[in-house]
């Protein structure tokens, strides 16, 4: 699972079409509040019944309105099961309680983490108002990834100011900046090469690149999965390593400054799918 949250009108509903026009043959299940808060393509959608949306591919739309567990446990009776599930969050939400409650859920699900958006254009005055500030500030330090979005609608200051402010409240997150269209293939990881993405008049540029390791030999998985988790470029890892010391299999997971290992199938491929950012003025 990974849950995607910011305030309102940063952003999450461009993403979340953005993903599911790009799933490639994965299952995606996209869990709402109410489907209202979630205005999905109308040529995405396949079927409607009651609470459950089928939509192309494979994919699906629940609304767990305030009852995330039973949608959890719906989630259990699909045949097939979907790969990824994406948690949209109201606006005003705090994914750090969201997810330790899918932590009390059991080992079903696989917290992969939590990516926030902001509005750059908005930012800087919804941080004037004590109350959308606090749940700013709450909501970027749960973040393991951040996206400024909108930085083409946004003046120069409040494109620093949003930078600092989010750098100051989520600072073992990574940062990325207008990339919203472009996250999905962070998310999933379903290509070879992610193309840079492009900043209208702004002069500070991202490009987002992948590469594949495969260690030659066992490895300490705590020291390999830390010192990707250290790398200020990585902004994504994903895969699976032989480690030391009696050769298991183990899967990777690397999102932000945080990392994950979980035992794998003994006859899984190793290999490390790496995806860094490179920053330039």
């Amino acid at each position: 699972m990974t849950i995607i949250a910011g305030y309102l009108g940063a952003g999450k509903t461009t993403l979340i079409n953005q993903i599911l026009r790009n799933a490639n043959g994965q299952r995606l299940a996209v869990l709402v509040n109410e489907f209202g808060a979630l205005p999905i393509d109308a040529d995405l959608i396949e079927a409607q019944d009651e609470d459950l949306i089928a939509l192309a591919g494979g994919c699906v739309c629940c609304s767990y309105g305030d009852d995330l567990m039973l949608a959890l446990s719906k989630m259990r009776t699909l045949d097939p099961k979907p790969d990824h599930i994406l948690l949209e969050t109201s606006g005003v939400a705090l994914p750090g309680k969201i997810a330790a409650s899918v932590g009390l859920f059991g080992n079903d699900i696989q917290m992969q983490g939590i990516v926030v958006l902001a509005d750059a254009e908005c930012l800087p005055d919804h941080l004037a108002d004590s109350y959308l500030a606090d749940t700013i500030i709450r909501q970027l330090a749960a973040a393991d990834l951040t996206v400024l979005t909108k930085t083409d609608l946004a003046t120069a200051d409040q494109r620093q100011n949003s930078r600092d402010f989010i750098c100051q409240h989520a600072p073992r997150a990574t940062l990325l900046e207008n990339g919203s269209e472009h996250l999905h293939e962070v998310l999933l990881q379903d290509t070879a090469v992610i193309p840079p993405i492009q900043h209208n008049n702004d002069p500070h540029r991202i490009a987002l690149t992948t590469r594949t390791v495969i260690p030659s030999e066992p490895v300490d998985a705590q020291d390999f999965a830390q010192s990707l988790a250290d790398q200020n470029t990585v902004v994504r890892a994903k895969g699976h390593l032989i480690a030391k010391p009696d050769n298991t299999m183990l899967t990777l997971q690397v999102v932000g400054k945080r990392y994950k290992l979980t035992k794998a199938d003994a006859t899984t491929t190793p290999g490390i799918v790496i995806i860094e950012r490179h920053d330039s003025a």
